[in-house]
């Protein structure tokens, strides 16, 4: 099915509305990396609780030092999301997007 430019128009126009901002998700993992929040932005929240809980809990035990480990795993973890942003944001952009036509056709 091919879409009018007047269709085109408004599937742009809700995707920037409604769509998710890779500058606002990078300036989030570099800000509140380890805390999760750019995972919660993404809608991705349970992996956004997990690396929250794993911070909370590695600096509540970096004590003992068994926290530190903890710490490192979320770190790594924040370096691979990283590479995974511009991925997630555009799978959720063409989700969004057959959403939007979808609602356009009814």
């Amino acid at each position: 099915m091919t879409l009018t430019n007047e269709e085109r128009l408004v599937v742009n126009s809700e995707l920037n509305r409604r769509g998710k901002s890779t500058l606002v998700s990078y300036l989030l993992l570099i800000f509140f990396g380890t805390l999760g929040i750019h995972r919660f932005y993404l809608g991705r929240t349970a992996t956004g609780v997990i690396q929250l809980v794993l911070t909370i809990v590695g600096w509540l035990t970096a004590i003992i030092l068994v926290g530190f480990v903890l710490i490192i795993i979320v770190g790594i973890w924040v370096l691979i999301d990283l590479f995974l942003i511009p991925g997630i944001i555009a799978e959720d952009n063409q989700r969004l997007e057959r959403d939007i036509i979808a609602e356009i056709r009814k």
